[in-house]
């Protein structure tokens, strides 16, 4: 008993979908770790909400921090 062509497709859009999080992920990581000014603990915390939450930190961290870097520091 194989895949019918609809859990293939299923499985493709699923697999899709992580590989898209996980290349938006290690993106966020990057672009943290290499543009975002050290400041205490505040890159230690953002390392670790980032890392521990996966892609909802990920997203966190876009739609929040990163607007606000970007207006500050123009990078």
């Amino acid at each position: 008993m194989g895949l019918g062509l609809h859990e293939v497709f299923l499985l493709f859009i699923v697999l899709g979908i992580g590989v898209l999080g996980t290349a938006f992920w290690i993106w966020m990581l990057v672009d943290y770790v290499t543009k975002e000014p050290s400041e205490g603990n505040d890159r230690l915390v953002w390392v670790v909400v980032v890392v521990s939450t996966y892609i909802i930190g990920a997203a966190i961290y876009f739609f929040v921090r990163r607007p606000q870097r970007i207006a500050q520091l123009g990078r």
